[in-house]
């Protein structure tokens, strides 16, 4: 698996994406019960609310090699700021929409 992780632009001063690479690394969280080894191509924002930047940068990390676009848990689970995105689901439907149902999105990366 080959995975491009967009964030929220809100949470970087704070987060710097460690619980991200640990589930990754680990296979835990979003990433339980991936067999295949794990490739990080690319970690960027979301592009600030809400969200437009979010498409275009899934698509960048497709080209250059990501099958699988994760929303970080900041988006979708308020982690750690404790509100979540209410931008989320435009954000992954702008994703879908943009790159076709061929690419895997997951909803989140660590609980």
């Amino acid at each position: 698996m080959k995975v491009g992780i967009i964030r929220c632009m809100q949470t970087e001063d704070m987060c710097p994406g460690t619980s991200d690479f640990k589930v990754m690394k680990e296979k835990k969280g979003a990433f339980a019960g991936i067999e295949e080894e794990i490739e990080l191509i690319g970690f960027n924002s979301c592009g600030g609310c809400p969200g437009k930047k979010a498409a275009t940068r899934a698509a960048e990390m497709i080209k250059r090699g990501a099958d699988t676009i994760a929303l970080a848990s900041c988006i979708t689970k308020g982690a750690p700021i404790g509100f979540v995105c209410p931008h989320a689901e435009a954000m992954k439907k702008a994703i879908s929409t943009k790159l076709g149902e061929n690419i895997k999105i997951l909803e989140y990366t660590h609980l």
